[in-house]
Order: structure tokens, then sequence, then C-alpha cells
């Protein structure tokens, strides 16, 4: 019996030894696990507070109006550059003539052309003669200046709503003198600009 007990605690010694000598088997792990890429957990971000919200508004805002005075102010310029344009054109007439001469026919034309671009743009036109004549034949000669204009404009395709005549006569001379010279800068119709709303 001696020799079982023997043989039983060399067989439990042998046993330890082998339990204590195997290779520790790795854990298994999931294949498709272990090669997945690691995403980062997504970053809370802080909700914008009121303040930021008004104060981004107010600058969206600021930029808005800031554009827009730009865009008036733009406009303007041009309206106003189109309207000296205009206003600095004298057409020239003969001695005790109301009929449009080649050079008034171009010029004619060119302010025609402005009034087509510019649809708000209504004119008065002011029909003048020089200081020979009396009074009453000098408003006459004034007024057949300015509509002899007039009717070259809406020939042109002005509409006549757009347009209207005035005569000045002798009363408002651009030169002061009684030489030719003089007389002919006042043998003139010129124009003066508004704008429709």
């Amino acid at each position: 019996m001696k020799n079982i007990v023997k043989l039983a605690v060399v067989a439990s010694a042998a046993a330890l030894c082998l339990v204590a000598c195997a290779k520790k088997e790795q854990p298994k792990t999931d294949p498709t696990v272990e090669n997945a890429p690691i995403e980062a957990a997504p970053v809370q971000q802080a909700a914008p507070n009121a303040d930021s919200l008004a104060a981004e508004q107010a600058r969206l805002e600021a930029e808005r109006l800031a554009a827009e005075r730009a865009r008036l102010e733009a406009e303007r310029a041009r309206l106003e550059a189109l309207i000296n344009q205009i206003m600095s054109e004298d057409v020239y007439f003969d001695f005790d003539r109301s009929e449009l001469t080649e050079k008034a026919k171009e010029l004619l034309a060119q302010v025609g052309e402005l009034l087509i671009k510019e649809e708000r743009f209504t004119i008065t036109i002011e029909g003048h003669t020089d200081a020979r004549g009396t009074e009453d034949y000098n408003f006459t000669l004034g007024a057949k200046r300015a509509m002899k204009v007039k009717e070259f404009l809406a020939a042109y395709g002005i509409d006549g709503k757009r347009m209207e005549s005035v005569s000045y006569g002798k009363e408002a001379p651009k030169v002061e003198g009684v030489t030719e010279e003089a007389y002919s800068q006042n043998r003139r119709a010129n124009f003066r600009v508004n704008i429709k709303e």
C-alpha cells in the first residue's frame, strides 16, 4: 500500500508538473474587431451663447448695410455723372432760326441715348435767344427752339411724357455782352434733368 501511495504522490506531482509546464492558451479575440480603426469619441461642442449669436447677427447686418450704402453711393454717382453730362450740353442755333444744325442733331442723338438708358430721367428743355429783338418775339423764338429739340428727341424714341419745354427768351443769357460771340452762346436750348421716383 505504501507503493500505491508513493505512486499516487508521484502521479500527482507529474500531473502538477504537466499542468504548470503546459503552454498557456491565449484568449481568443475577434479579428474584425482587432483590426477595426479606433473612432474618436465625438467632441461635444459648447452651445453658442446668446451674446455670441447676437454679436454675429449684428456684424452680418452691419456688413449688409455697408454694402448697400456703397451700392447706393455708386448708383448716385453714376446718375449724377449722367445728369451733368446732359446738362452740360447746349444745343446752339443760327441767328433768328429754330432749325437744328447737323452738329445739334449729333449732340441730341447722344442725349437721346442717355435718356433711353436711364428711363427714370425726365427733362425740361429750356429755349433761349440773344438780346436782339423784342421780348415777345424772343419768347416765341425760344419756345420754337425748345420745341424743335423736343420733337427730335421724341422722334428718337423718348416718350413725350418725360419731356417738357419752356422759353426764357433773352431773360437768362449764358454770356453777358453785345458781341457776336456772346450772342452765339445765348442762342441755345439747354436741359434740366429730374429723376422720377
